[in-house]
């Protein structure tokens, strides 16, 4: 299965201007979060966008730097325009096809957790994405990047499968197909 996971403020970012993320370590508390810790224990690889992986860490130089407070370990693959030489836990792939094959077979008997709006956009257009799971903080940002932005007002319907309030709400959605 594939899905996406990510925190966004209430008016719909995942980032703020320029890809932005000092906004989240307000957030970062170290309490236990079941729902982010269940994503993760169900995530075998990671797909994620080059933006995303080489972009702003609110948490980089400290012990929680990295997807999910610096708790992951596996495999990201990372969708690119400009692929480098793959490392023992990093692809790096040039076309989604390809990204999405890659994460899979990483992924084993696990799902493949996507990262990065860009990503989860194509994956979604592609008929790949199967849920959605969003974490929504108390903030507004005014501007920066959208969870999703599909041309042309695209609609796409979604089933709720979960919501919880603490420590922060976490909405979880299938994608109707």
């Amino acid at each position: 299965m594939l899905f996406s996971s990510a925190t966004m403020s209430l008016d719909g970012y995942i980032a703020g201007v320029g890809g932005d993320m000092s906004w989240l370590s307000r957030f970062v508390t170290g309490a236990p979060d079941p729902v982010a810790d269940a994503l993760m224990a169900r995530s075998g690889s990671l797909l994620i966008g080059n933006r995303t992986f080489g972009g702003d860490d609110p948490n980089a130089g400290t012990d929680a730097e990295g997807a999910f407070g610096g708790q992951w370990s596996g495999v990201s693959v990372v969708l690119t325009h400009h692929p480098k030489t793959d490392t023992p836990d990093v692809r790096y792939v040039g076309d989604l096809t390809t990204a999405v094959e890659t994460a899979r077979t990483a992924a084993g008997d696990r799902d493949v957790n996507i990262l990065g709006a860009d990503v989860a956009r194509q994956c979604l257009q592609a008929g790949l994405l199967e849920e959605i799971w969003v974490s929504v903080a108390p903030i507004l940002l005014g501007d920066g990047v959208p969870l999703f932005r599909l041309a042309g007002g695209t609609r796409v319907d979604l089933q709720p499968i979960a919501v919880t309030t603490e420590p922060m709400p976490w909405f979880g959605y299938r994608v109707v197909r």
